[in-house]
């Protein structure tokens, strides 16, 4: 994370000054951020008794990345001007990005106890008035990119070079404001937008496909007039070398796959995990097999 001000160019300069082992030590602490945020989740949600465990389970390495290796962000000064802007548009999975902003030092950890508790700021889906770090009230699906289009768009009248990213859920593309803000982006051009899918194939009740197919995705993506790129979204490897590419001419697509309930044997690729909660030996088991 960024705690001094920089342009851009000098900051993206810094960043990807890595050799060899820099880059391994590098990509050594995503895993453990990672490893760190899910065990966070998990204890987080049972705690409150409510959650989208299997989600955020999915989300961990894409936040990571973003949070820790990529985004120019100060988290001691949220409101910086030349940040760049994340929204979480699956907004239901605020326990991973509560437990991301966390980690990346916006709010102390000890807070995620008090996740979803009455008069708590750390609400169900995050609210930009009571957690620092977030851009963007998200819960509705279907209005994240939109923002995040007004987002670019902003930066470009500005004449700024902070970039925008949105994550979406894959479930969440069923919503046709999508692919309005998605065919506007093309038109304008806003090449420092990216939108980051979270493609678990799984939303609530059934898989994507049953319920509305999305494939091919990639190429309806490209369709749209978005340089679209298909990686591991639980390789920090590809995952990084995407998101820190520096802007093209157009805006930027990454559908990334990924397992819902990744990390957890028992919750990997189970529909009912989508918001069900872990019992306290459950969490403990799924915490072993963490660590």
């Amino acid at each position: 994370m960024v705690t001094d001000v920089l342009g851009l160019g000098e900051w993206r300069a810094r960043r990807d000054a890595f050799d060899a082992a820099a880059l391994a030590e590098k990509l050594s602490m995503l895993r453990t951020a990672s490893n760190w945020i899910r065990r966070s989740i998990l204890t987080t949600i049972e705690g409150a008794g409510l959650g989208h465990v299997g989600g955020d389970l999915s989300v961990t390495d894409i936040l990571v990345t973003l949070f820790e290796g990529v985004l120019r962000i100060n988290p001691a000064e949220p409101g910086w001007p030349l940040r760049d802007r994340f929204i979480l548009s699956k907004g239901h999975c605020a326990a991973a990005l509560y437990s991301v902003l966390a980690h990346s030092g916006y709010f102390s950890p000890e807070r995620l106890a008090h996740f979803a508790a009455p008069l708590s700021p750390l609400n169900g889906h995050p609210n930009r008035r009571k957690v620092p770090g977030v851009e963007t009230n998200t819960g509705p699906l279907g209005h994240g990119l939109p923002v995040g289009v007004g987002c670019a768009t902003a930066a470009r009248i500005c004449a700024e070079d902070w970039r925008t990213f949105v994550v979406l859920g894959d479930g969440e593309l069923q919503e046709g404001s999508n692919w309005e803000a998605a065919m506007y982006a093309s038109q304008c051009d806003l090449s420092h937008l990216t939108a980051v899918v979270d493609r678990n194939r799984l939303q609530q009740g059934a898989s994507t496909e049953d319920t509305n197919d999305l494939e091919p995705l990639a190429d309806k993506w490209r369709s749209f007039g978005w340089e679209t790129h298909v990686v591991d979204g639980h390789s920090h490897v590809e995952l990084l070398a995407v998101l820190s590419r520096a802007p093209g001419d157009r805006p930027r697509a990454v559908i990334a796959n990924t397992v819902k309930g990744k990390g957890v044997s028992f919750m990997e690729n189970g529909v009912e995990w989508h918001h069900k909660v872990p019992s306290a030996a459950q969490v403990e088991a799924a915490i072993k097999e963490l660590s």
